[in-house]
């Protein structure tokens, strides 16, 4: 989880003055470290940034309405719609079950590898693989095929739930709609807001708590947000 917050400093070229170091260093810590493609990363948080909380532009948004309805406008207008993918009325509930927990070990962990192959990424391929023989060598000689699964799955279950919960806290409260088309200082502000500043939130989120100046100053290295 924290070398996600790390991946996440090096693909804002945040880190090293060089932007070719951060690109490097970025492929190192999220393939090598993580097991996913920078360049899928990339795909997504750039559009995320671009349109925060912009419904059919921000991929982290996606998820409505086939599991939750988000945002007071898509909401209202799923109900005069009428259509029922889900008992909305209890998501409050069920978010709990299908949301944190799923996310990275059920969805992410199969498609990361359908992105690489569809677009030809085989850098990116090639970064990943040396996470997965790498986590093979070392935890086959003492838990067998068994129990590299089992921890995998358990590894990926903690993180899923981790990562879910930072970078969802800082975004689903605020607005959710479609496109306005209002200027960009604005978007990023309708869309952002912070979490408690403490030393335990700061280490806990990568400084994410900091939400609405890392989306104003994206390229700001994480320990200056307080600032």
């Amino acid at each position: 989880a924290q070398a996600g917050w790390l991946q996440h400093d090096f693909g804002h070229l945040s880190v090293f003055r060089s932007s070719k170091w951060n690109h490097w260093v970025h492929k190192f810590v999220i393939g090598h470290l993580k097991g996913a493609p920078a360049s899928w990363w990339n795909h997504l948080h750039f559009q995320h940034h671009a349109k925060p909380n912009c419904f059919r532009k921000d991929p982290d948004v996606n998820m409505h309405p086939l599991f939750f309805a988000l945002g007071k406008t898509l909401s209202v207008e799923l109900g005069v719609k009428k259509k029922k993918f889900m008992p909305y009325n209890h998501q409050h509930k069920y978010f709990f079950i299908i949301g944190p927990p799923a996310l990275l070990p059920l969805y992410f962990q199969w498609y990361i590898f359908y992105f690489v192959v569809q677009r030809k990424q085989w850098v990116d391929l090639a970064w990943m693989l040396t996470f997965y023989i790498r986590f093979f060598l070392t935890y086959s000689p003492l838990l067998g095929v068994k129990g590299i699964l089992g921890l995998f799955l358990l590894v990926r279950f903690i993180e899923s739930n981790w990562f879910v919960w930072v970078t969802q806290m800082n975004h689903i409260p605020m607005n959710i709609d479609y496109d306005k088309n209002a200027d960009w200082f604005t978007t990023q502000l309708q869309a952002t807001c912070n979490v408690h500043h403490s030393l335990f939130n700061d280490w806990f989120s990568g400084h994410l708590n900091f939400q609405i100046e890392h989306h104003l100053f994206p390229t700001m290295p994480r320990h200056n947000f307080w600032k």
